[in-house]
């Protein structure tokens, strides 16, 4: 199948937003939306919630804390070595994908320090220690200590994590609650193995699902992985191919939505590190030049974004340290009337969702918006 029609950025755009969930909040619980987004970028404690927020209609983010107690999503280590949160299915049948963006980590951030070192011994070793119970790096890399007493203790925690599928455990991670970072393997977590030679196939269709169209370079900047142009040829059969603007070519499922670039977009509050704008190589799709700049003086930390007609039109913050809680939306140009009423509308759900978190209801809540 084939096709040469060029898609602009606005087409893009709508293509984009209406897979992930970002034109109208969907009716699925949080593991269907999971499993369709392949997972969600989630290595802060908290954050990632407004991520599903923004997705979700009615949703409870205390339904995300059961599931992860009940062991039917966790938290692990995926596309680009980042934690995501992803149902165990997909845990357990994708992760091994990525071992070779954890062996690039290991090597550029440990090689030295683990030069010796028989990484197969470290990583049976580290099995070993967790098949007792979760452990922090902390404790893993004292307990591995043992062996190898030469050895920087946090170079073999964190050889374990590359060599080894390890998963964060609850109460880490829990809604309105927290603890200290443990891991343990998801094969003790899940009771279940993990693929040994999970299909990079499968990967490039899932992620066309949940972002495309996208070029094999946006399909690497996401996963972190190589080489995944051969994929792409290989498939070619069973996709459709289109242009963008600068007439890279764009690879789609035939039957996935793509709406019409004049589609109307509600405002949309994203997480830091959102899948949104993290997952191309060019991201002019979504991301504008003002919040790239941000980005960039940022030293590796995203500020937190809303949408306006579907692209980033500016940040936000909770000032959440007195007892009258303020959210702050500074947008990078003075919205039009239709527009501040839609922002500060789902802005005050936003606050009125975050604020349910807090130990303390607060003792009031607003939001100012400021241009």
């Amino acid at each position: 199948m084939g096709g040469s029609a060029v898609l602009d950025d606005r087409a893009l755009n709508r293509a984009t937003l209406a897979r992930q969930h970002l034109l109208q909040r969907a009716a699925l619980d949080p593991t269907a939306l999971a499993g369709e987004l392949v997972g969600l970028q989630a290595q802060t404690p908290h954050t990632w919630y407004v991520g599903i927020w923004s997705r979700l209609a009615d949703f409870d983010p205390e339904s995300v804390s059961t599931l992860l107690q009940q062991r039917i999503l966790v938290r692990v280590s995926m596309m680009r070595s980042t934690i995501h949160l992803v149902t165990a299915d997909d845990c357990l049948a994708l992760r091994r994908l990525f071992d070779p963006v954890n062996a690039r980590g290991l090597r550029s951030s440990f090689g030295r320090a683990l030069d010796g070192v028989d990484l197969d011994q470290l990583a049976a070793a580290g099995r070993e220690i967790l098949s007792a119970g979760p452990r922090t790096f902390a404790q893993l890399g004292r307990d591995l200590g043992q062996r190898w007493p030469a050895v920087d203790p946090g170079a073999l925690a964190q050889g374990v994590r590359a060599l080894e599928v390890l998963v964060q455990v609850p109460p880490r991670g829990l809604w309105g609650r927290s603890g200290h970072v443990a891991h343990t393997t998801a094969q003790a977590w899940l009771g279940r193995p993990v693929a040994a030679q999970p299909s990079p196939v499968d990967l490039v269709r899932r992620y066309l699902a949940a972002f495309g169209p996208a070029t094999a370079m946006d399909a690497q900047a996401w996963s972190g992985l190589t080489r995944l142009g051969e994929v792409f040829d290989g498939m070619r059969e069973e996709l459709v191919t289109f242009r963008d603007g600068a007439g890279r070519e764009l690879f789609d499922l035939p039957d996935a939505p793509r709406p019409s670039g004049q589609t109307e977009v509600p405002p949309r509050f994203l997480a830091d590190f959102d899948n949104l704008l993290l997952g191309y190589a060019d991201r002019s799709r979504v991301v504008t030049a003002a919040y790239l700049r941000l980005w960039q003086a940022g030293n590796g930390v995203l500020p937190r974004a809303f949408l306006l007609g579907g692209v980033t039109a500016g940040t936000w913050r909770v000032d959440d340290t007195t007892p009258s809680w303020t959210l702050h939306v500074e947008p990078f140009t003075r919205p039009g009337r239709a527009d501040r009423v839609a922002l500060e509308t789902e802005a005050s759900a936003l606050l009125r969702f975050l604020a349910s978190a807090a130990r303390r209801p607060p003792a009031s809540l607003s939001v100012r918006l400021a241009y």
